[in-house]
């Protein structure tokens, strides 16, 4: 069986679960519409599926992936900005109650990052240059208080800190920061380790990551 037939495989099993033995639920959903009261923000990256390690079921999240799981920040301008439509059609559209940044170690987005010289890549112009300078500042702040750590652990450091930044992103939003203060949207970093399969959460007060146990 190849890649792809494979995934046509998973589609037979998905229909057969969802609808022919659960017909009801898509069904409801078809005519409803949706109503999640959570959004993530997650990473590209095929190792982590937002849906697989929350055991999601359709409907329940609103999600948005890119690379490095990056806010940017509030630009009210005429360019294009996939990762805030979609930010406002979660908050102001659906009304989600909860917003979710989702990390993860191993972070392709961010060893980039962490690898490249400066803050230009090395002058060489590319999508993914020019979106990992939303958290130049948090590579700027590691390499300067803990350049003894190697590029490795800079970059675990990095992937954490990003989350922190972008939860500060977030915040630049009037929207959202109208609808936190008001208590009506609650803002949470997670990050998952990949190799020990742990999930951290961020405490806003204490400024210091968990573990879920």
């Amino acid at each position: 069986m190849t890649k792809l037939e494979k995934l046509v495989a998973g589609y037979k099993d998905f229909h057969q679960k969802y609808f022919v033995e659960d017909h009801e639920l898509y069904a409801r959903l078809a005519r409803g519409g949706q109503s999640p009261s959570i959004a993530m923000v997650a990473c590209s990256d095929s190792r982590v599926d937002p849906s697989i390690i929350t055991n999601a079921q359709p409907g329940e999240l609103f999600v948005v992936r890119n690379v490095a799981n990056l806010i940017p920040p509030y630009q009210p301008d005429s360019a294009y900005h996939g990762t805030s439509a979609a930010l406002e059609f979660a908050v102001q559209g659906l009304g989600v109650e909860h917003i979710i940044v989702c990390g993860h170690r191993h972070c392709a987005g961010i060893r980039h990052l962490v690898a490249q010289p400066d803050k230009h890549g090395n002058g060489e112009q590319s999508f993914v240059n020019s979106w990992m300078r939303i958290v130049d500042d948090v590579k700027d702040e590691v390499c300067s208080h803990h350049s003894h750590l190697d590029a490795g652990e800079q970059a675990h450091l990095c992937e954490r800190k990003a989350i922190e930044h972008s939860l500060r992103n977030l915040r630049s939003f009037p929207w959202i920061r109208d609808r936190v203060n008001a208590g009506k949207l609650a803002l949470h970093g997670w990050y998952l380790d990949i190799e020990e399969g742990m999930l951290y959460t961020f405490d806003h007060s204490a400024g210091t990551w968990e573990a879920i146990r």
